[in-house]
């Protein structure tokens, strides 16, 4: 059985990026349900509770038909908002480093300039959905947007970085402001997780 995962800090530490009360219900309302109904569309397949729901989402185009929908919704739902939790943190680091912060510059040019292409793609999303920053099969880094709870593991992508962009997850603090969320966000990154599973 998929369980909600912990998180490594306090539904208050945050702030005032991310409200305490949306964290709540965020994680304990949201996520919960997700992971409530990826158990309940699975329970006929025991074999597939078993898998980590990353290795469920790359299969994905060979799952059996009545459980795709249920898959693609709650557990992208659970898998994204999963790599989201981790990703956050209330110790403040500006930039990445390493070899992500080498590939960021090849890739986009300047740290700067990839914040600014993926603030612009993120806040174009059409309605609900998540921003990421994957990396390929070939190991280059992409930006792309997944509308829903669609995951890039469904596409042979890894996502490092994403960015939900549910209205859930910041309408509180920022009603309909998306860009501002997006630029907020920045300051509760956590650049040393990014660069873990860049590098893994």
């Amino acid at each position: 059985m998929y369980t909600l995962p912990k998180l490594n800090f306090e539904y208050a530490d945050l702030e005032p990026i991310i409200d305490a009360k949306t964290m709540e219900i965020h994680h304990s309302k949201h996520h919960q349900g997700y992971v409530n109904k990826l158990n309940a569309a699975l329970e006929e397949y025991p074999e597939l509770l078993k898998k980590d729901i990353s290795e469920v989402l790359k299969d994905f185009k060979n799952l059996p038909d009545e459980i795709k929908k249920a898959v693609r919704n709650n557990g992208g739902g659970h898998a994204n908002h999963t790599l989201f939790w981790s990703i956050l943190t209330p110790n403040k680091k500006s930039s990445p480093s390493g070899e992500l912060l080498k590939t960021i510059e090849k890739t986009f040019g300047s740290f700067n300039e990839f914040k600014q292409q993926f603030e612009t793609a993120t806040a174009q999303q059409f309605g609900s959905g998540w921003g990421w920053l994957v990396k390929t099969e070939k190991d280059d880094l992409k930006i792309v947007t997944t509308a829903n709870q669609d995951s890039p593991l469904m596409d042979g992508q890894t996502p490092i970085l994403g960015v939900d962009v549910w209205e859930h997850a910041y309408y509180l603090n920022y009603q309909n402001r998306r860009p501002e969320y997006l630029s907020s966000i920045w300051n509760i990154i956590n650049w040393e997780q990014v660069e873990e599973y860049f590098i893994n």
